[in-house]
């Protein structure tokens, strides 16, 4: 796997490409940044284990901040770009019942203090995405919004990372370890988004 990709996960590089892939990906929910993390996760696992070359594998530390900085700062101008967008957007969002739901349950859980709900949605298919326009939308306090996106971007990051090192340490540099490391990503994807939408579905 790793002589296929070589060319960008030896390359100092991979960090920005990871950094702006997971940024973007709030406004774009169908780029790979998943698949992304874990394949040079499981390259720096690879440069672990044999020891050959080392410098031409991502760091694994360096890789798990790119991925959680850029998941935070992606929030971040999602939701201020929501903040400022003013009756245009508030009219978008009240002709979608589902950003509607969305923002009643996110400044709910928000108020209560279970803001755990903004961790679960980070690993839902497009869940960060409607959780950080919601929450700039309905002007949830910055304070109360922040640090579950903090825990919600180290979370998904150190999964994504742990679920590529691991896999690559226990079955190799091989594309069984990433289809593996992607299904248990999109495993938790699709339990995440059940989670999320339960409560919304008993009330």
């Amino acid at each position: 796997m790793l002589e296929s990709v070589g060319s960008l996960t030896g390359s100092p590089w991979i960090y920005a490409l990871v950094g702006a892939s997971v940024l973007l990906d709030v406004f774009v929910p169908v780029l790979p940044s998943g698949v992304l993390v874990i394949t040079a996760a499981t390259a720096a696992a690879a440069g672990s284990a044999t020891g050959h070359m080392p410098q031409e594998a991502p760091h694994i530390l360096v890789l798990l901040l790119s991925a959680a900085t850029a998941s935070v700062l992606g929030d971040l101008v999602a939701y201020r770009l929501a903040w400022r967008g003013g009756e245009r957007l508030d009219r978008a969002i009240a002709r979608s019942r589902r950003l509607t739901t969305a923002q009643e349950r996110l400044g709910s859980a928000l108020a209560r203090g279970g803001g755990i709900l903004v961790v679960l949605a980070r690993f839902a298919p497009a869940g960060r995405s409607v959780v950080s326009f919601s929450a700039g939308a309905a002007h949830r306090s910055v304070r109360d919004f922040l640090p579950w996106s903090m825990l919600a971007g180290v979370a998904w990051a150190a999964y994504s990372v742990g679920l590529g090192y691991f896999g690559g340490q226990w079955l190799g540099a091989t594309w069984l370890a990433t289809a593996v490391s992607l299904a248990a990503l999109f495993g938790a994807g699709a339990g995440a988004a059940y989670l999320v939408r339960r409560p919304a579905a008993q009330d």
